[in-house]
């Protein structure tokens, strides 16, 4: 299967924010944005200079299926957090995810000259912590918040 990284469009939000509203998807990411145009704002946001957000979209064969994103871009260590989600349920468990942020990491690594990387997922989501395993990262913390335990893993390139 062919994993390719594109530009985030306001279109590409528009359909990420639709898809997202999933109750399959919405139990694993949490969402920031509430409604489409929220959604579209913040989009504008990471396209203004200086900007601590950056984001690609993940083509699947030519199929856009989820996100790759990282924020709280800084020089202090983690220098980005990351975050991911694979929207097309049917494209779930082929390894999707841990190859676009594999490629994701690359880019951002050269991009902004980022040497570390955080992550949280929730515990109980063993697909997000494979993927991040996969890719280098490290448990470095659990812990609980609003009655739901979490982890939080680095990388450091």
């Amino acid at each position: 299967m062919r994993i390719e990284l594109h530009d985030r469009t306001a279109d590409t939000v528009v359909t990420y924010f639709q898809m997202t509203r999933d109750p399959a998807v919405c139990r694993y990411l949490p969402q920031k944005a509430k409604s489409e145009q929220e959604a579209l704002d913040d989009f504008e946001k990471t396209r203004r200079p200086g900007c601590s957000s950056y984001g690609r979209t993940v083509y699947a064969d030519g199929r856009y299926v989820g996100d790759v994103w990282c924020y709280g871009i800084q020089r202090e260590e983690p220098n980005a957090m990351v975050s991911y989600c694979i929207f097309e349920r049917s494209y779930w468990g082929r390894g999707i995810a841990t190859k676009a942020l594999q490629l994701f990491l690359a880019e951002v690594k050269t991009k902004f000259c980022a040497g570390t990387f955080g992550a949280f997922t929730f515990s109980e989501n063993e697909s997000s912590i494979r993927v991040l395993l996969k890719n280098g990262f490290t448990c470095v913390e659990t812990f609980t918040e609003d009655a739901a335990e979490s982890k939080y893993f680095q990388k450091k390139c």
